[in-house]
């Protein structure tokens, strides 16, 4: 009706979560969009904060002189992007802990003014042998420039809730009001190699 301003009654609420464990398939592609465009700001803020001193990315003069011929992205900053770019597809809320890297490489330069466009492959899937409730998710993130050349690729391995000990944590946590999770994932990484 014309000028109705009555909401309708909600009968549905959706949160938005990455994927639970027993979602993740691998030999699956997710294309995360939008893709990012750098800029000089990200680079030099990015390098800044996390105290790294490479004239190769503040010091665009001394860059003219080196073999790219201006300063590069920051190679951390391009690893963190193409990752967070992945995390409201595959991980948020539904991640225990970052296991770690292996296989980290920079075939290509990522310039300023570059669109970055990530793009992760589900390459394996275990559950974990000493944490009931959680698995191992082996995630292959490739990060692609405007023109399709690939600037930066990982491998992670994540643990992952599977979907009903994930959903009683979220639970136990709400009850207790704390945003903390009851049981932390702190000692993953040492108990899972």
């Amino acid at each position: 009706m014309a000028g109705d301003t009555h909401e309708p009654e909600v009968h549905r609420e959706v949160l938005q979560r990455g994927l639970w464990f027993e979602e993740f398939e691998p030999g699956t592609r997710y294309l995360h969009r939008p893709g990012r465009t750098v800029t000089e700001a990200d680079n030099v803020l990015f390098t800044t904060l996390t105290m790294n001193t490479q004239s190769l990315h503040l010091d665009a003069a001394w860059a003219e002189t080196q073999p790219f011929g201006e300063r590069l992205m920051n190679s951390m900053f391009t690893l963190a992007t193409i990752v967070g770019a992945s995390v409201a597809q595959l991980t948020q809320g539904t991640i225990v802990a970052n296991l770690g890297f292996t296989e980290v490489a920079f075939p290509a330069p990522l310039y300023h003014g570059d669109t970055l466009y990530s793009e992760t492959v589900v390459v394996g899937v275990r559950e974990s042998a000493s944490r009931p409730g959680q698995g191992i998710v082996t995630l292959r993130h490739v990060g692609r420039n405007q023109d399709g050349v690939e600037v930066a690729r990982a491998t992670r391995s994540v643990l992952m809730w599977l979907r009903e000990a994930g959903e009683r944590q979220a639970l136990a946590a709400a009850g207790s009001g704390s945003a903390r999770p009851a049981s932390s994932g702190r000692r993953a990484a040492e108990e899972e190699e």
